[in-house]
């Protein structure tokens, strides 16, 4: 935060816009022509975003909706609010994103398509959408998973509430499916202090998004409402941080992929540590720079190793558990997850803030270098006691 944010949201405080202004409306115009979309439509949250595109595009009550096993909860649970049930996919090993081909062979093994509806076999409920998330500023294989969506008529939407300003060749992601859907939470590339936004190309899509969010209005004077709708809008004070911070996202997208960079030169030649590889035909921001820690090289398990650095004062984060073993979505479907439980185990995510210095990080860098180390002279020290 500094001196631009402070003068948006005086200027808004001033103006008495609050709920709905200026701010918000060119934020929502910004992320919109960013991302190459021609609606954005600012909500409260990602969640919010994600819950609000579901709806729009026709999901309902007892559908089963495609997703990786290997994210954040909210989109899952924004699965649950509509009443469908989420399909749990397992990740692949070289990208960490959901499994194309595990996804595909489930619609093709495990269901049944009448050319017009996909089928679940086992459930007998009908697979009507994909939401595909791109995972700590990776993309997910929006082709393979395009592809897949007008095979089986599924509705497409991106969750690239980790992955502002990442591409898929060209493209940015979020700009691929029917909807895309950001967040603007505090951790996030930019921040609002809060705040969502879904972008579609479809003008009827973001017309029905704005009557939801806003309670389902019918009418500008009269308590009308045809529909059930929700406090969703993202308010003019989120609007007036995320402009301001629109502005620097180059700065703040060279700055991620920097971190990545040093980190990467730093630690790739460590034994047991490996970094995901970014493919030459896409772009990633590196909301989080990862290692995987493989125990038997390194000479620590992940988990030990965060112990190790969070009693030397660094913070070091796992992954997220994998959902198909989340009690909040106990008896969901699921595809695998082996895959997303070694990644579970094996996955830590380093210090990653823009804030974070040079001198900073090469403490980080020396501290798990060093752990390492010593883990493996120790280790080789008993061995050598042994009879």
């Amino acid at each position: 935060m500094g001196s631009a944010e402070l003068a948006n949201l005086a200027e808004a405080l001033a103006a008495n816009e609050l709920i709905r202004g200026r701010f918000a409306d060119r934020f929502e115009a910004q992320i919109a022509g960013y991302v190459g979309s021609r609606f954005g439509v600012g909500t409260n949250s990602g969640t919010a975003a994600i819950h609000t595109a579901l709806m729009i595009t026709g999901v309902e009550p007892g559908d089963e909706v495609l997703i990786t096993t290997l994210t954040f909860i909210a989109p899952a649970n924004a699965i649950a609010y509509c009443g469908a049930r989420p399909v749990f996919v397992d990740v692949a090993a070289h990208n960490w994103q959901m499994d194309a081909e595990a996804a595909r062979r489930f619609c093709e093994d495990e269901c049944r398509f009448d050319g017009e509806r996909l089928i679940n076999r086992t459930t007998g409920r009908p697979v009507t959408a994909i939401v595909l998330v791109h995972f700590l500023g990776m993309p997910a294989d929006v082709e393979a998973f395009q592809a897949l969506a007008e095979r089986y008529n599924l509705i497409l939407i991106e969750d690239a509430a980790q992955a502002l300003g990442t591409r898929f060749g060209p493209r940015m992601v979020g700009g691929f499916g029917r909807v895309g859907c950001y967040s603007f939470y505090g951790n996030k590339l930019i921040t609002a202090g809060g705040g969502g936004m879904l972008v579609t190309n479809e003008p009827a899509l973001a017309e029905r998004a704005r009557y939801l969010i806003n309670q389902a209005k019918d009418d500008p004077v009269e308590t009308l409402h045809r529909a059930i709708g929700y406090n969703y809008r993202m308010t003019n004070i989120h609007g007036a941080i995320g402009c301001a911070q629109f502005d620097r996202i180059d700065h703040h997208v060279a700055r991620k992929r920097r971190i990545a960079e040093r980190y990467r030169e730093a630690l790739s030649d460590q034994p047991g540590i490996t970094l995901p590889e970014e493919p030459a035909d896409q772009f990633w921001t590196f909301w989080l720079t990862c290692i995987r820690i493989d125990p038997d090289l390194f000479g620590l398990e992940a988990r030990q190793l965060l112990r190790h650095l969070g009693e030397q004062g660094v913070e070091t984060l796992p992954l997220y558990q994998p959902l198909h073993l989340s009690e909040a979505h106990a008896g969901a479907g699921r595809v695998g997850g082996g895959v997303a439980e070694s990644l579970h185990a094996q996955v830590l995510t380093l210090p990653s803030s823009i804030s974070l210095d040079e001198g900073d990080q090469d403490r980080v860098i020396d501290l798990v270098v060093a752990a390492g180390r010593r883990a493996r002279a120790d280790r080789g020290a008993r061995a050598a006691l042994t009879p």
